[in-house]
């Protein structure tokens, strides 16, 4: 069948869009918890900070996907990319506990718009031009790719400018004594991120056009994110897929934040000392972010290898299943070294090779159970069950002793979320187009970083 050229259109601007949001987290998360130690933050004050974006995320999560369906998705990413670009320069140029909080409020805000619209835009563009059934799974992979990619590209120049700024005559040292302190060599990569932030929302304004919709107030629009928001929260409750959908993401989320918990210092104990182990950490986050990508990009594959979605989803968590439990086993088998560091690497590769070809075969069975006016709050719904089951895992996970049974418990909550997919919904899935089943006529649908 020919493709219709506004289908390869909306994909490569969705692929641009998800690439250009991803690269400045990307580029801050390397020198960013540096940065806040020499403004001379303390462990808690940093952890204060990051506690004041999750909560942020938390809180506006479903209301701001409402507020999508309600006025756009252009508009409100424009606005997630204004707010982001403010958060950044906060981060990369304050001295204060009060300004860096800020900027962490002020993240974790332009996090909670961006979560939905771009996906939403592409998946109501696609089907505008080529109908409801549509095949929407090679673009959500894609947009998966771009945002791994941008996230390891990130990493990798995020930090090792800095260092490159230390290099010869020493660049850093002159930039930090002319700016009387203001502007680190630290700080050089967040305010690239910022730039980039920039050229986000030159971007959104420019290239993701959407149809008209009627004019709206800002009393109309108050007034309506509370039904978006109830719509949301009764899908789950009347969908078995949608559960299904969100459980499995609540399990997923259950291994992302083990693995940012318990990693670090594992990396130290491999190596040895903190600084080798911080190097190591941010090689396995690279790897991970590339093995997120990569599985992204051969989920199309999968689904037609084994027969649909849902046995896609099915096989790619089995695989993320065992690479915690391998990590469990090289944690209680820690010698010889070289053995338990390649048991690590391969463990946290195929962790996140297989939530990458996992989330697009998900994120394909989710859409054509929604409809355009709840697409927003659906993916806003399921980035707070990633998140919120992160958090509780979290403190689960961290309340433990070291050792293998930290990551059997995530590789066992994973398992749960892994064998629910054993059971066929019904839906058809086969590869390609899966025509949306029901949802037409039932109450809008609503439906993820690291």
């Amino acid at each position: 069948m020919t493709e219709v050229p506004a289908v390869r259109t909306a994909r490569r601007r969705y692929v641009t869009v998800c690439a250009l949001f991803w690269l400045p987290p990307g580029l801050a998360m390397a020198p960013l918890v540096l940065l806040f130690t020499e403004r001379g933050m303390d462990l808690a004050a940093i952890a204060g900070f990051y506690a004041a974006h999750s909560l942020t995320v938390s809180v506006l999560e479903l209301p701001t996907g409402g507020l999508s369906d309600a006025i756009g998705r252009r508009p409100v990413l424009a606005v997630a990319g204004v707010l982001n670009t403010g958060a950044l320069l906060l981060h990369a140029l304050g001295t204060t506990a009060a300004a860096l909080t800020l900027g962490m409020v002020l993240m974790g805000a332009g996090r909670a718009l961006a979560s939905g619209p771009a996906e939403a835009w592409y998946v109501d563009t696609v089907q505008a031009a080529a109908g409801p059934g549509a095949e929407l799974r090679t673009g959500l992979a894609r947009g998966s790719t771009a945002t791994s990619a941008a996230l390891a590209a990130g990493i990798l120049l995020g930090g090792a400018l800095p260092w490159l700024l230390g290099l010869g005559p020493d660049p850093g040292a002159r930039l930090t004594e002319s700016t009387s302190g203001l502007v680190l060599p630290l700080s050089v990569p967040v305010l690239l991120g910022a730039a980039v932030e920039i050229v986000f929302v030159a971007y959104v304004l420019a290239a993701l056009r959407e149809p008209p919709r009627p004019p709206v107030t800002v009393r109309s629009v108050l007034r309506g994110i509370p039904g978006a928001v109830l719509n949301g929260a009764r899908s789950a409750g009347r969908d078995a897929l949608v559960r299904r959908i969100l459980l499995s993401t609540a399990a997923a989320g259950s291994a992302l934040a083990a693995i940012e918990l318990l990693m670090p210092g594992r990396a130290v104990s491999l190596t040895g000392a903190s600084e080798s182990g911080a190097m190591l950490f941010a090689g396995l986050a690279c790897g991970g972010f590339v093995c997120s990508g990569l599985g992204s990009q051969l989920a199309p594959l999968l689904a037609r290898r084994t027969g649909g979605g849902e046995r896609a989803v099915l096989t790619a968590l089995g695989v993320s299943t065992a690479g915690l439990v391998l990590l469990g086993v090289t944690a209680a088998f820690p010698r010889p070294a070289a053995l338990g560091l390649t048991g690590v690497a391969a463990g946290f590769g195929l962790v996140y090779l297989g939530l990458g070809a996992a989330a697009p075969n998900e994120n394909t069975l989710l859409h054509h159970r929604v409809t355009s006016d709840g697409r927003a709050t659906a993916l806003s719904v399921q980035s707070l069950a990633q998140q919120s089951a992160g958090a509780l895992a979290g403190v689960i996970v961290g309340a433990m002793s070291p050792g293998p049974w930290p990551w059997l418990l995530t590789a066992g909550i994973l398992l749960t979320g892994t064998l629910l997919w054993l059971r066929r919904s019904g839906t058809p899935g086969a590869p390609g187009p899966e025509p949306a089943t029901r949802h037409a006529s039932r109450a809008h649908r609503p439906t993820v970083d690291s």
